[in-house]
């Protein structure tokens, strides 16, 4: 972990860089540009509150609020892995002429979901503000709850960045993952709303947790369990090790897998 540290210190303008780079490309030739990672929560939320709200009655109260906090949080891991996904295979030209740590596209990409999360996040700030919505002040755990995902996705995009130019497949396969996670956490329902069997399997996910968590912090003034917390903490470092592993397996032949 040190020397990816220190990699990342040596080459950070290069890292930040490339992150705003990953924002530029990814609203290249599109009309509204970075106004699209405004948009698209907000018409994803006009769609399920539409359905919940008229076809299937929600309980759940403030549910806009618990809706969009819930899809930004879980835009932030889909955004962060999908870039990253692409990022060594889109920048093939540029690694196979000069050097760089092979883990800053992967990096960077974490960066740049984490831009498009702050965006996202003021957005719910107004939405609070229009719907009268006064968060407790257990809000401010946020910032560590952010803090594990944004080193959550780090693991997770050192893995996939690898292992998708080596097997192709691996796009197609992490799609399929997305979907199914999307309705697997607690976005748009609550968790308790579930059978407990159902609960303790999807409270395995590191996701699930740190989706919980936020709502939890943001919405209704309760702070995780110290076994919650240690639990996620622990999952994530396995995570972050075993995208670590992967991603030094496989650098070496980045070039000639390209």
């Amino acid at each position: 972990m040190t020397t990816i540290r220190e990699e990342m210190w040596k080459a950070r303008s290069i890292l930040f860089n490339f992150a705003i780079t990953d924002l530029k490309i990814r609203y290249k030739n599109s009309a509204l540009g970075v106004l699209w990672s405004i948009v698209e929560p907000l018409l994803m939320l006009g769609v399920l509150f539409l359905v919940f709200s008229t076809m299937f009655k929600t309980e759940i109260e403030d549910f806009p609020i618990y809706l969009l906090l819930g899809l930004i949080t879980y835009n932030f891991y889909k955004n962060a892995t999908n870039i990253s996904l692409v990022s060594l295979s889109n920048r093939s030209s540029l690694i196979t002429q000069i050097y760089f740590p092979r883990s800053i596209p992967a990096i960077s990409s974490c960066i740049t979901a984490s831009i498009m999360l702050i965006v996202e996040l003021a957005i719910l700030g107004i939405f609070m503000v229009a719907l009268e919505f006064i968060p407790p002040i257990t809000i401010i755990y946020l910032i560590p709850i952010y803090v594990l995902g944004f080193v959550f996705v780090i693991g997770l995009s050192l893995g996939l960045s690898v292992l998708n130019v080596k097997f192709k497949d691996i796009e197609f396969i992490w799609g399929i993952v997305l979907h199914a996670g999307f309705f697997l956490t607690p976005i748009f329902y609550r968790f308790d709303f579930l059978p407990e069997y159902v609960q303790n399997i999807l409270m395995l996910s590191p996701v699930v947790q740190l989706v919980t968590m936020t709502h939890h912090v943001a919405m209704y003034g309760t702070i995780p369990s110290t076994n919650s917390i240690l639990y996620t903490v622990g999952s994530i470092f396995i995570v972050l090790v075993i995208g670590y592993l992967i991603f030094r397996k496989y650098q070496a032949r980045i070039v000639e897998e390209m």
